[in-house]
């Protein structure tokens, strides 16, 4: 009995023949290239390679005791306050990320054993696979690739990030950038007080020096000439000449008086000599008051001229004391110190590598590419066609 296939089966076995040795043709050797094994190295990067990244975050502010509240008609009165403050937040945020905080790390920390460790995978340790330059500048660039720095202009914090492949170290070095950001102010805060108060501490000094000479030159002016006080002694002069003259016009009056009465009175010629006398003691009065040389009036002006530059010189060492006074509340309202809001913490988990996040990135730019590579390939070939 001869038993054959139905012409169905016979006739579909070489269709399906033919699918099976198309297939091989229609499998598309882009999509293994672009999408498959680049997201299979992915999958094996983030899966069994790729090290753990711990987050240690701290919060801080830079604060004067000047410094008003964001907003209001305090900022608006003390803006300059507020602007400066913030100039000095950047001053600390770009310190911190400096090269000199980087070296005074290396020496404290020894950042380069910290990111160079073995169990590192190859492609974040220091130096890198592609990168072999041990330099401290290819270094630098690493280094700012692991300190953020996060500043919110509204509230005025800034948030300070620190990326490490151990959770104790991270912190450590987060709480170092602290601690060099608060050296940083307090050199600020010394050079500002100094700089503030030695212009005018060097201002009293000339001003004391220059009281000291007018007051020395007083002095000596004094005990020269043999005065205390032209105006004064003067004045008690001049009230002793007026005493001397009503004596005087008494004395003269009695004597008229008696030369009138009795002509030969012997008393005449006593009264005769006192009134002499007196006129003689009122022209020697004037000439110590009013006479040209060694008098009361020509010692004046050589007086007044030294008391005045003494009271100038005493007017201008108040001034220059009030002055170095100001000077000191002064450096002492701007001083400047940073505040913690939140301590550098201690991370008990890693926040990085976001693996499957960065498996679905590879996976998705593969398909982008491979969708552009198609669609330009499909377009070549019908315009070749």
């Amino acid at each position: 009995m001869d038993l054959k296939p139905p012409p169905s089966l016979l006739e579909a076995q070489p269709a399906r023949a033919m699918r099976v040795r198309r297939w091989p043709r229609r499998f598309d050797v882009k999509f293994l290239l672009i999408v498959l094994i680049p997201t299979l190295l992915a999958v094996l990067y983030y899966g069994l390679i790729a090290s753990d990244v711990y987050i240690s975050e701290a919060r801080f502010v830079v604060r004067n005791p000047q410094r008003p509240t964001p907003g209001g008609l305090g900022a608006l009165l003390q803006g300059t306050v507020l602007s400066r403050s913030q100039d000095d937040t950047y001053s600390v945020h770009d310190y911190m990320r400096s090269r000199d905080a980087l070296r005074v790390l290396q020496d404290k920390l020894d950042l380069r054993k910290v990111y160079g460790k073995e169990d590192i995978d190859h492609f974040n340790r220091f130096p890198g696979p592609i990168k072999r330059d041990p330099s401290f500048e290819e270094f630098y660039r690493y280094y700012e690739d692991h300190v953020l720095i996060i500043y919110d202009t509204v509230s005025s914090i800034s948030v300070l990030e620190v990326r490490a492949f151990s959770a104790a170290e991270a912190q450590k070095i987060n709480e170092q950038l602290l601690e060099m950001g608060e050296r940083l102010l307090n050199n600020m805060n010394l050079r500002s007080r100094r700089d503030l108060i030695e212009v005018a501490e060097q201002e009293v000094s000339v001003a004391e020096e220059r009281a000291k000479s007018a007051a020395a030159a007083l002095a000596s002016f004094r005990t020269d000439r043999g005065i205390f006080d032209p105006d004064r002694q003067g004045l008690l002069q001049i009230q002793g000449v007026s005493k001397l003259r009503e004596d005087l016009i008494a004395g003269e009056a009695q004597l008229a008086e008696l030369r009138r009465l009795s002509p030969q009175n012997p008393q005449i010629q006593s009264l005769e000599a006192r009134v002499a006398s007196l006129r003689k003691s009122v022209g020697e009065e004037n000439a110590t008051v009013l006479g040209r040389q060694g008098s009361f009036s020509s010692k004046s002006p050589a007086y007044d001229r030294l008391q005045l530059e003494k009271v100038f010189a005493d007017r201008q060492l108040a001034a220059v004391l009030a002055t170095l006074d100001n000077a000191r509340s002064e450096a002492a309202r701007k001083q400047l110190y940073l505040e913690r809001l939140v301590e550098p913490n201690l991370p008990d988990k890693a926040l990085e590598p976001r693996r499957l996040r960065g498996v679905l990135t590879v996976f998705l730019a593969g398909l982008i590419a491979w969708g552009i590579v198609s669609l330009v390939t499909a377009g070549i070939r019908e315009h070749q066609a």
